[in-house]
């Protein structure tokens, strides 16, 4: 069987997408795999929009990135015809000390990014609805918000199309073998060979990769949408992108967007530890008891009424990195796992590593801190 494609894409979620769409700017014959629909509600991309901070506490290493993919999202934005990024501001609140607001003021410090810190009574005089504990602070970053995660797919898989990528969706891949430097890939509706295979499953990523199972976790969350007792107080340009750090777990919420409800999730990375094929969805009382006494607690205007809830699944790591590398041994297969919930924001930028890596090129970025030898 001859190569009737360059590179075969195993998933079209928000990484898949961005890879698809920068392989076939390339030139590249691409063929994008999606078990589900695209896009879907199964993974960690759905939900109506995702953070983008660029005051990244998880390490100043990840601000270029983020920063690539914050420009990226305003241009494929203008591309598509419609806005994908909302620059609300992003605030980072924590126990002083916890390293949460430290570490997102050295990233800011590192590379240059206007950002202005509070103590507890700063943060309280400025936005009212807060309720802090006296040693909490926070950081503000202005270029911060949100991006659209469900239309940042949906219009990178068009503009994938358009520039000749195939995409075909509810074609679940079955396994995947080297031939010689290339790569064999079956479905249960066919066969398809390519010269290079980017594996971007998400939750599903060691059914392709078994030894990743140790190192890579899907876990089960929650976010909902409440009524504000005090809308206006939640409007954009008066109300912030957040996270917190608090008894309790790490929490996060946006300001009243395309939906009469305020968005909230959390506890952050909870640690309900599931298999993506058999997770609960359903929604339990202790879900909703648990967002609501949290906001109970310290934004206690947000608990009025729930209006929605759903579930999705964080992929995480070990140390709460993504993995992007190519596979011992198999230089034409490239793993990617940006993930333990914080990845979304990075997908444009990610989309540009991948292909990248899939033609044989080294990325523009420093992505080392990714490698797959660090659980060796």
């Amino acid at each position: 069987m001859g190569r009737a494609y360059d590179v075969i894409v195993v998933g079209v979620g928000g990484v898949g997408a961005a890879t698809c769409l920068q392989l076939a700017r390339r030139g590249q014959r691409v063929l994008g795999l999606e078990r589900f629909d695209v896009p879907h509600a199964e993974g960690s991309s759905h939900g109506g929009n995702r953070m983008i901070r660029l005051a990244y506490f998880e390490g100043a290493a990840y601000v270029p990135l983020v920063l690539r993919a914050h420009a990226l999202w305003h241009e494929l934005g203008r591309e598509a015809g419609e806005q994908l990024i909302w620059e609300t501001g992003t605030l980072d609140l924590a126990p002083a000390g916890a390293g949460v607001v430290e570490e997102a003021e050295a990233a800011c410090r590192a590379h240059g990014l206007a950002y202005e810190t509070f103590d507890a009574a700063g943060v309280m005089q400025r936005w009212p609805v807060f309720r802090l504990p006296a040693g909490h602070v926070g950081l503000l970053q202005p270029q911060g918000g949100f991006v659209a995660s469900e239309r940042g797919i949906i219009a990178q898989v068009g503009l994938a199309l358009d520039a000749g990528a195939e995409i075909r969706a509810r074609e679940m891949v079955l396994d995947w073998q080297p031939v010689g430097d290339g790569v064999r890939v079956r479905t249960e509706r066919g066969t398809y060979e390519a010269g290079a295979l980017v594996l971007s499953a998400g939750a599903w990523i060691s059914r392709f990769v078994p030894p990743l199972a140790a190192v890579t976790q899907p876990y089960r969350q929650v976010f909902g949408w409440f009524r504000p007792r005090t809308p206006e107080a939640f409007a954009q340009g008066r109300f912030p992108s957040f996270t917190m750090l608090a008894e309790g777990g790490h929490f996060y919420g946006f300001p009243l967007w395309q939906h009469p409800g305020f968005k909230v999730g959390g506890p952050h990375h909870g640690r309900e530890a599931c298999d993506p094929d058999t997770v609960d969805r359903t929604i339990r009382e202790s879900d909703i008891a648990g967002l609501r006494d949290w906001l109970a607690r310290f934004i206690p205007d947000a608990a009025g009424p729930l209006l929605a809830l759903r579930t999705c699944l964080y992929t995480m790591t070990p140390d709460e990195h993504f993995i992007v590398d190519r596979l011992p041994g198999l230089p034409q297969v490239i793993v990617a796992s940006p993930c333990s919930g914080h990845g979304y924001k990075f997908t444009p930028v990610m989309g540009e590593v991948l292909a990248d890596l899939a033609c044989g090129r080294a990325p523009a970025f420093d992505i080392s801190g990714f490698a797959l030898s660090r659980f060796t």
